[in-house]
């Protein structure tokens, strides 16, 4: 099953989730991995991430990434959120990243991350018809959404994160009360803002997302019922208790808040900031209760990727042979008539097992040569005229994983040689190979020439091969219909197979029913 690790390098924490999609596609989570680098620290007043920050999150994201791919998880999808999207050398960080592991880190707009998370939710709560607003408070950003099951209404990205926060306006604990103010100023007017376009009277509930929000439910219920809290998902906790803990942390300094039951010392100084714009949404919506949800950008991440490939997914479940699979992808990309590819493919493949005596070859030149088969006709993409060239071209310069050069270099020219000239000494990318090569090239290439010819109308009027070997090779062709012009093309792509194995063909006709023609 496709296996799929997430990198979520956010403003605070760096996440990693390693999952595996399932043959319905939903997904399950083999392992998490987390580590609150604070990325963002500094960065919403300097505008830069720190060379120390830097170093930090290089290291985590070196040590995630080799976790990953060790643990055999070829497909990383890396996403950076607002710390890296607003920092000037937030470009120069993700070169770094892309030089040391090798990883393309897509940084997103502050409004796709609103639209993952809330597809984080919307797949992991069932949410009800009328309106839920989502909130989830990172360290640079807060995302506010307001959709139900099936669609958006509203999304808006709000530099309210919670370490931008503390850089802006709290910067000594405990805050005075004039910074408080101006915080409480400053969030107040953000949220109003962002919602005064949408009828908020509409949200029937409220669900927090993440790891502020996961904190804040741990503090308050272990000073509610003095037991850890065993579940977060679909935790609530009340407005009344949320402006408590406010308080608390308010005017507490920095060793009290430190042996508060639950607190996270990592956030020590920005669970204040986030429990802050908790409160002032409730006060806002006049709403008297916030709903937990452990899902967001990451299970978000996920459930778009299973959207996004579908397709391939279904791919993989069926064709399990990751080398298959990316030939038949690559044949599709170029819009070839897939039943003429695995037809002449089939008979490609019988003709090899058939005269296995003659050229003495394995398993691995078998493979070959039903992936040239499949791609012989890729060319017409480009254009028909020399079509049998610019399949040798797309598929040179292919990404084929699971395939070494050389392999692709045999494949390529292979293809190329099933129609028109055969391999010569005027042509220098072929006389350029090893001999033991070119002899593969050459007799995988006549096998092809011929399967192609006996489906020429592509009509699949050619439905099996028998061969017989002596001083001839007379290859019996079993017919559903009429296949005169399969015959002549055949003879006339014989050229090849009779120079390398300095025999004549024949070719019989017979019926489905064995009625000799």
């Amino acid at each position: 099953m496709p296996k799929l690790a997430v990198l979520d390098i956010g403003t605070n924490s760096i996440h990693m989730v390693l999952a595996e999609v399932q043959p319905d596609y939903t997904y399950k989570i083999l392992d998490r991995f987390k580590d609150m680098t604070r990325l963002g620290d500094g960065v919403f007043t300097s505008r830069r991430l720190s060379d120390q920050a830097m170093m930090r999150g290089l290291e985590v994201i070196r040590n995630l990434v080799t976790l990953a791919r060790n643990k055999g998880y070829e497909r990383i999808e890396g996403v950076a959120t607002s710390a890296v999207r607003e920092a000037r050398n937030g470009g120069e960080f993700l070169d770094h990243v892309a030089q040391q592991t090798g990883l393309t880190v897509r940084v997103i707009t502050g409004g796709e991350e609103a639209r993952l998370i809330f597809l984080g939710v919307q797949n992991s709560v069932a949410l009800p018809e009328p309106p839920t607003l989502v909130i989830d408070i990172g360290g640079g950003s807060v995302e506010v959404i307001v959709g139900n099951r099936e669609t958006i209404y509203h999304a808006r990205s709000l530099k309210l994160g919670a370490i931008r926060l503390k850089d802006l306006y709290l910067t000594k604990t405990p805050p005075s009360k004039a910074m408080l103010h101006e915080l409480e100023d400053a969030v107040t007017g953000q949220l109003k803002q962002a919602l005064r376009s949408y009828k908020t009277k509409r949200v029937e509930q409220i669900i927090a997302t993440s790891g502020m929000a996961g904190n804040l439910a741990e503090v308050i219920y272990l000073q509610r019922t003095g037991r850890p809290l065993q579940q977060l998902n679909l935790t609530k906790i009340s407005a009344k208790e949320i402006a408590a803990v406010e308080k608390r942390l308010a005017e507490a300094t920095l060793k009290t808040r430190l042996a508060m039951p639950g607190l996270d010392p990592k956030r020590v100084d920005t669970l204040l900031p986030a429990t802050m714009v908790f409160r002032i949404l409730l006060d806002v919506l006049r709403k008297q209760e916030l709903t937990i949800c452990d899902k967001a950008i990451r299970e978000g991440i996920i459930y778009d990727f299973i959207q996004r490939h579908h397709e391939g997914i279904q791919a993989e479940r069926d064709i399990p042979d990751v080398r298959k699979r990316n030939i038949l992808a690559l044949a599709r990309r170029c819009h070839v008539s897939e039943t003429h590819a695995l037809h002449v493919a089939g008979l490609a493949l019988r003709l090899f097992d058939q005269t296995t005596s003659l050229h003495g070859f394995g398993q691995r030149e078998r493979e070959w040569l039903e992936f040239a088969a499949i791609l012989h006709d890729i060319g017409y993409l480009i254009n028909s005229r020399q079509h049998h060239k610019h399949a040798y071209y797309l598929i040179k310069n292919s990404d084929l994983s699971g395939f070494t050069a050389e392999e692709i270099d045999l494949v390529a020219n292979v293809a190329r040689y099933h129609r028109r000239s055969v391999p010569t000494r005027k042509h220098s990318e072929f006389t350029a190979l090893p001999q033991g090569n070119q002899r593969i090239i050459n007799v995988l290439s006549a096998l092809l020439r011929i399967a192609d010819g006996l489906d020429r109308s592509q009509f699949s009027v050619v439905r099996n091969v028998d061969v017989k070997l002596g001083k001839s090779v007379v290859i019996t062709v079993q017919v559903s219909g009429d296949a005169e012009l399969e015959i002549w093309a055949a003879r006339g792509r014989s050229d090849l197979f009779e120079k390398v194995f300095k025999r004549p063909i024949q070719f019989v006709l017979t019926s489905q029913d064995d009625e000799t023609t």
